[in-house]
């Protein structure tokens, strides 16, 4: 299958029995998953963080080539869900906001290509902006409105471009609905009064890291908000992005903008699982994976980690 606007995956030599090997790059015939990379990072540099993330997909394939068995032993059965390998996106080689729409568009046409095709598109990068138009691709191959969660300390919904405006985005061109929008594990300290503001004015559901942790509010929860039956009885279909952010920077120092406060990797683990057994989830993205800052590889892995959780859930879908 060709994609516009990708190169070849790159991929190290992967170990024996890893569920890498099965991931195919040549044909995409029976695949019901694509692996997309977003190796851009542009948005991260338009909003004035640390560079990084544009290395993001390579070092997520370098550690799922030596992590990740193709055998779930808790559910005691094999990872049986065939991936298509779409490589990476070549961003448009400029260095500004016009670039980065341009970057954007080349995005859409990839992820659309690849939903008109009948599979659910997994994306690793890459700074968060680029969830705006993988999911905008979504939307327009469903002509739909759609739900979402974003597991996320920020609510990214700036109107300036960059990595902090995906949400504003897909909201204002009509295809996400806010009021099944979760942002989900908000951050106390790193969200301006104007951005909590306008979430809130849109009808979004916004969920302190806080009240998971305490237990006040669950994972689950989120998923029932998002994606119950329309009015119509019909399925709502949406997305799930977790920024690697969300996790505490104890577990994921290698991000973009490392939280001291962030999210147990269970209870993110828990979320991927969720993600992949929901059969309205169409569009699955790890997002901010920054391998400079990224101590030993510790986060690649941990990005692995949750990617095994994601597929391993998803093969239950039948």
């Amino acid at each position: 299958m060709e994609v516009p606007f990708t190169s070849k995956p790159h991929w190290p030599e992967i170990a024996p029995g890893r569920l890498a090997a099965s991931i195919r790059s040549d044909h995409a015939s029976d695949c019901r998953l694509a692996l997309l990379g977003l190796p851009d990072d542009l948005g991260v540099s338009l909003n004035n963080g640390r560079p990084g993330a544009a290395e993001g997909p390579r070092a997520f394939r370098a550690a799922l080539a030596r992590f990740g068995d193709a055998h779930d032993a808790r559910r005691r059965a094999p990872i049986d869900a065939p991936i298509f390998d779409a490589g990476d996106i070549t961003p448009d080689p400029g260095n500004n906001a016009d670039a980065l729409k341009q970057t954007h568009d080349r995005v859409t046409e990839a992820a659309r290509a690849l939903h008109d095709a009948g599979m659910i598109v997994v994306c690793i990068g890459g700074g968060h902006d680029l969830t705006f138009p993988t999911v905008r691709a979504l939307a327009q191959s469903f002509d739909a409105k759609l739900g979402g969660i974003n597991v996320d300390p920020h609510l990214d919904v700036r109107e300036t471009p960059g990595s902090g405006m995906p949400y504003r985005r897909l909201i204002e061109g009509g295809h996400l609905d806010p009021r099944r929008f979760v942002e989900l594990g908000t951050g106390r300290f790193v969200n301006a009064p104007d951005h909590c503001e306008y979430a809130r004015s849109q009808g979004v559901t916004i969920v302190p890291g806080d009240d998971i942790t305490t237990g006040a509010y669950s994972p689950q929860r989120a998923f029932a908000h998002a994606f119950s039956p329309s009015h119509t009885g019909a399925p709502t279909l949406g997305f799930v992005s977790i920024d690697l952010d969300c996790l505490d920077a104890s577990v994921a120092p290698g991000v973009s903008a490392p939280c001291p406060m962030g999210l147990s990797l269970p209870v993110v683990a828990q979320i991927a699982e969720l993600a992949g057994r929901c059969r309205e989830v169409r569009h699955f993205d790890l997002m901010e994976l920054s391998p400079p800052h990224d101590d030993e590889g510790r986060t690649a892995r941990v990005a692995a980690m949750l990617f095994l959780h994601f597929v391993s859930a998803f093969s239950e879908r039948g």
